[in-house]
C-alpha cells in the first residue's frame, strides 16, 4: 500500500485526464534517506514527489497520511458515527484475556462434587469478572450441576460492576426463562445494573416481570422504584425532557401506591426533584405538605433544599426565604447551592443587603457560594450606583480569604467591564 504524508507532497502535474495518467512522477531519493520513517526504500511504503503546478481540481487531505486503497476523503473533522465506529473498534480490542493459570487454580478450589453455595463463595471472593464468567459457564456444563439465586446473583454483580454488560445480558436471560429462580434482590440488582448500562427499556421490561411474578416475594418493593425513580430522574438535561420523564415517574408512583407500596422519604423527595426539574413547583409543594399528614414521613434536608432551589428560580424568593427560615428552625442546614440560588434571587429582586446578609451567613455556616453569586451581589450593588459599597465588599470578600487572589482579580476585571458598559465610572 502507497502512504503519501502530507509534509512530503510537492506538487501534482496532470494532463487533462488527471484521473487516469500522470505525466511526470519522480522519487525523492533524498526525502527517503532523510526520513524518519523506519519502513525501507525497498518497501511497499515509498515517498514521491510530484513536478508541476497544482491543478485546480486537486485534493489536499487534512490528515498527516492518506491511503490509496481508501475510499473516502475525510475533509474536517470526522463524523460521529466514525467516532463511534472507532470507539466501539478499540473497546473490542482492549477486551481483557481470560488468565488460564489463574482460572485453573480457581477450579482446584473447588470440591469433587461442588454445591452452588460453595461455587458462589468461590465467585465472590474472584476480583476479575472475567473468570467470573467462565467458572459460571464452566459449572453449568458440569454433570448434576444446577445454578440457584446465589449464583446467578453474584455472577450479575461482578459483570455488572465491571460493565460487562453484553454478558450480563446473557445470564439475565437464563434467570427470566426459569420461572423457579426468581428473587427480589435479584430482580432489583438487574434492574440497576441495565439502568447503569443507560438501558432503561431493558431494565423496565424486567420490572414489569417482576409485576407478573406468581410469588409475592418477587414483587417490585420500595427498592425497586427508587432505582427507577434515579435512572429517570438522572436522564433529563433541559425541562422539557424532564417534564416528559416526570410523566414516567408520577404513574410509577401512582402504581406503586396502588400496590399497597409505602413510599419513603427518598421516593417522595424523587417526586419533588422531579417536580422541580419540570418547572411544576406547585406539585412539589403539594407532595411536600403531604409527606408527614399522607405519607407519615417527615421531611429531611433535601426536601427543603429541593424546593427552594426551584422557588428561587421561579422568582418567588419571599416563599423560598419562609420556607428557608422554616428549615433551619427544624435543625437543618441549608446546601450551597440553596444559598446560592437565594442569594442571586434576593440580588435580582433589588435586596442586596438582605442577599448580603445571607452571604455572611454562608461563610459562617462554612458553605461555599460559587462565582457567579458573587458577581451577581456586586453588580447588583453597582446598579444602585453603590459603587464604593461594592468595592469595599470586595475587599472584605479578600480580607476573610472567602475568595482567593485569582477570583478576586477576576472578579474586579468583571466589575469594571460591567460598570464601563452601564456608563459607570469607578
Amino acid at each position: 500500500m502507497f502512504i503519501l504524508p502530507r509534509n512530503q507532497f510537492q506538487q501534482f502535474h496532470f494532463n487533462k485526464n488527471p484521473i487516469y495518467h500522470i505525466l511526470h512522477l519522480t522519487l525523492s531519493q533524498t526525502q527517503i534517506s532523510s526520513s524518519n520513517s523506519a519502513t525501507p526504500s525497498n518497501s511497499s511504503t515509498t515517498l514521491f514527489r510530484f513536478h508541476g503546478k497544482h491543478p485546480k481540481n486537486a485534493i489536499f487531505c487534512r490528515h498527516s497520511w492518506v491511503s490509496f486503497y481508501s475510499s473516502r476523503i475525510y475533509k474536517g473533522p470526522i463524523s460521529r458515527s466514525l467516532r463511534k465506529r472507532i470507539n466501539k473498534r478499540a473497546k473490542a480490542a482492549a477486551k481483557p484475556v481470560l488468565n488460564e493459570a489463574i482460572f485453573q487454580r480457581t477450579i482446584s478450589q473447588l470440591p469433587p462434587r461442588f454445591t452452588p453455595e460453595e461455587l458462589h463463595n468461590v465467585i465472590a471472593l474472584q476480583n476479575d469478572p472475567l473468570i467470573c464468567l467462565e467458572l459460571f459457564n464452566w459449572a453449568s456444563q458440569q454433570h448434576r450441576f444446577r445454578h440457584n439465586v446465589l449464583t446467578y446473583h453474584i455472577t450479575i454483580k461482578k459483570l455488572g460492576a465491571a460493565k460487562m454488560f453484553d454478558e450480563m445480558d446473557v445470564i439475565v436471560n437464563q434467570v427470566l426463562a426459569i420461572p423457579s429462580i426468581a428473587s427480589e434482590p435479584l430482580y432489583n440488582s438487574m434492574i440497576y445494573y441495565f439502568t447503569e448500562a443507560r438501558k432503561l427499556i431493558r431494565a423496565v421490561n424486567i420490572f414489569k416481570h417482576m409485576c407478573g411474578c406468581r410469588k409475592l416475594d418477587c414483587r417490585p418493593s420500595i427498592r425497586t422504584y427508587n432505582i427507577l425513580f434515579a435512572a429517570l430522574l438522572s436522564r433529563g438535561k433541559n425541562s422539557y425532557i424532564n417534564h416528559m420523564y416526570m410523566e414516567t415517574i408520577r404513574c410509577l408512583f401512582k402504581q406503586m401506591v396502588e400496590d399497597g407500596v409505602e413510599p419513603d422519604v427518598f421516593c417522595l423527595n424523587s417526586m419533588i426533584k422531579g417536580y422541580v426539574l419540570s418547572l411544576h413547583v406547585n406539585d412539589a409543594l403539594r407532595v411536600f405538605h403531604q409527606m408527614g399528614n399522607v405519607y407519615n414521613c417527615q421531611p429531611n434536608s433535601y426536601s427543603y433544599d429541593y424546593l427552594i432551589h426551584g422557588l428561587c428560580a421561579q422568582g418567588r424568593t419571599k416563599n423560598a426565604r419562609e420556607l428557608c427560615d422554616r428549615m433551619k428552625k427544624s435543625g437543618f442546614l441549608p446546601s450551597s447551592i440553596s444559598y446560592n440560588s437565594l442569594v442571586n434571587s434576593l440580588a435580582l429582586e433589588g435586596e442586596v443587603d438582605e442577599a448580603v446578609k445571607y452571604l455572611w451567613e454562608m461563610a459562617e455556616k462554612q458553605r461555599v457560594a460559587d462565582f457567579i453569586t458573587y458577581r451577581t451581589v456586586l453588580d447588583e450593588i453597582a446598579r444602585q450606583r453603590r459603587i464604593g459599597d461594592a468595592l469595599r465588599l470586595l475587599e472584605e470578600f479578600q480580607e476573610k480569604n472567602l475568595v482567593d487572589g485569582h477570583t478576586y482579580r477576576k472578579l474586579l476585571y468583571e466589575f469594571e467591564d460591567n460598570s464601563r458598559n452601564s456608563s459607570i465610572r469607578i
